[in-house]
């Protein structure tokens, strides 16, 4: 099938997640037949190294074998059965590993069907559970400065995007916002991590038995621009919630399995959530597919006879999904029957290696690296650190030129990053460096800047900080 057709027929009937329709009029969607490794392959043979992991789901490749022959053996033998008064081994056997290899404590496992919708169930579970104790005036949340927890209404209500939340802040809730913990330019990590964690406890200071939980990315706030925070401020964290009794809840949605560097993130402060929520790569990037872990003192509070209406309604059809399950058993399987955390650490390296020419680049500032994760910002001037005006699109510009050289980045706004599958070789990450490269040059350009500032498509009126995952 040649590609045009492809996406004459898409351009008729879809549309697509994060885009502005009009935007396909002059970089039509990429059409993709197969992935094979770290490499999606359009129908005329075209090769794109994805250098963004599929937007971070995709672990050990694309078609990996164990991953889809767990899939192929269970569709064998059943496909699906609703998980409300029905079980099935897939959905126990999973239950099992994420209970042993998440932090010790986590011991009930909630299924749900994608990251937003397992930021929901923590929210919901964390203000039912301080209800069903006796305290319903528990019923706010705090979340850090530019985070991003989803886009469903509830997961809005943590998310601090002003292109997300300002269409629908009628419809949402209104979070109390704590500072982030990522350094400002020249700001030592751990100063800023200590700074956060005091201005945190202030905050759940005066609002004294109001505050359900504290919803953080651990170690990395990823669509708010990569920005990476010292571990130390986890640790405070999970002490400040305890002083003031207030669950945790730690989106390990896109930094679980692996992204930066240990298993989970939260290990990397020896800490243990009171809700841990995982998507994205749980299934290696073949099935959607969520996962709520909490403790047994939260599961204990629902727990009680059905008169009491203490019980956690809350479903999805496909809920603990056979097939799902089998795939991300498999893919936890990988987890702990290959060396992956050292090819991570391999990959860092080569990364950090092959990134380093474009810390000196006139436009390029805050090169920084965290596990298997590279990010920097452009910049008008790298010493100012000045951004480039959001209407000028220069992160598109960006990605224009890198699929051009047969690579997929998708920067966040301004801030170009790469996160690739972990079967990456050294010679790929060079070939994601140089595209990323020859990215900045053709973004930062002065007849890039004008072409794109006069592209004649309708942007919000209020400054998005072009946001586009």
């Amino acid at each position: 099938m040649p590609n045009r057709d492809l996406i004459e027929r898409d351009l008729r009937v879809l549309w697509h997640p994060c885009t502005q329709m009009r935007d396909h009029e002059t970089l039509p969607p990429v059409p993709i037949a197969r992935g094979e490794g770290a490499w999606l392959i359009d129908h005329e043979g075209r090769r794109y190294l994805d250098a963004i992991s599929s937007w971070w789901v995709n672990l050990f490749g694309h078609g990996r074998a164990e991953i889809a022959d767990a899939i192929r053996g269970q569709l064998a033998r059943l496909e699906h059965v609703m998980l409300a008064g029905f079980t099935h081994e897939p959905a126990v056997a999973l239950a099992e590993a994420l209970v042993r290899i998440t932090p010790a404590g986590l011991s009930r496992v909630f299924y749900t069907d994608n990251g937003a919708s397992a930021v929901e169930v923590a929210l919901k579970m964390s203000f039912h559970y301080w209800r069903n104790v006796g305290e319903p005036e528990r019923c706010r949340f705090v979340c850090l400065e530019g985070s991003y927890h989803g886009e469903t209404l509830g997961a809005l209500g943590v998310t601090d995007v002003a292109l997300y939340r300002e269409v629908y802040d009628p419809l949402i809730a209104r979070p109390l916002l704590a500072p982030s913990p990522a350094p400002g330019p020249g700001e030592d990590p751990v100063a800023a991590a200590t700074r956060a964690a005091d201005a945190l406890d202030l905050l759940l200071a005066a609002n004294a038995g109001q505050v359900a939980a504290v919803i953080v990315e651990p170690r990395v706030q990823c669509a708010a621009g990569m920005r990476i925070h010292d571990p130390s401020y986890l640790a405070r964290l999970r002490a400040t919630c305890d002083r003031h009794r207030v669950h945790l809840i730690a989106d390990e949605i896109a930094t679980g399995f692996g992204r930066t560097g240990t298993l989970f993130a939260c290990e990397q402060a020896a800490i243990a959530p009171d809700f841990m929520c995982l998507s994205k790569g749980l299934t290696g990037g073949f099935l959607p597919l969520a996962a709520v872990l909490t403790t047994e003192t939260v599961y204990d509070a629902f727990y009680a006879d059905w008169a009491s209406r203490r019980a956690f309604l809350h479903s999805h059809s496909y809920t603990g999904n056979p097939l799902a399950c089998a795939a991300a058993l498999a893919t936890v399987e990988l987890c702990e029957s290959t060396p992956f955390l050292a090819g991570i650490a391999r990959i860092g390296d080569w990364l950090e290696a092959a990134f380093a020419p474009l810390a000196a680049h006139p436009h390029v500032a805050d090169l920084r690296r965290l596990g298997a994760v590279v990010a920097f910002d452009l910049v008008t001037d790298r010493v100012t650190g000045t951004p480039f005006p959001w209407q000028e699109r220069r992160g598109l510009a960006v990605h224009r030129e890198a699929l051009a050289n047969g690579v997929l980045l998708r920067p966040i706004g301004q801030v170009v990053y790469a996160m690739p599958p972990y079967i990456v070789t050294e010679d790929e990450v060079a070939l994601i460096a140089t595209a990323a490269r020859r990215g900045v040059d053709a973004a930062t350009s002065t007849s890039a800047g004008r072409s794109f500032a006069a592209t004649p498509h309708r942007l919000a009126d209020a400054d998005p900080s072009g946001l586009e995952v």
